[in-house]
């Protein structure tokens, strides 16, 4: 993954998440969660690490706009 910049969390409220999961499935059903609860910037593919295993996703929240359920 790349580095989190200052700009992504510039502001209080502002999250960088950094998912690890088995597959892509595991990954973005969390990502989902995620989006039914808080405005967020959702990822629309993984990363894999060569020789690593797993996935990656990164998406960014600001808590500040919670969804109501």
């Amino acid at each position: 993954m790349n580095p989190i910049n200052e700009v992504h969390v510039t502001e209080p409220g502002l999250v960088v998440v950094d998912v690890a999961a088995a597959d892509e499935v595991t990954a973005f059903a969390f990502q989902e969660a995620l989006t039914m609860r808080w405005a967020t910037s959702a990822a629309d593919r993984t990363t894999r690490s060569p020789g690593e295993p797993g996935v990656r996703l990164r998406c960014y929240l600001d808590l500040r706009q919670g969804l109501s359920m």
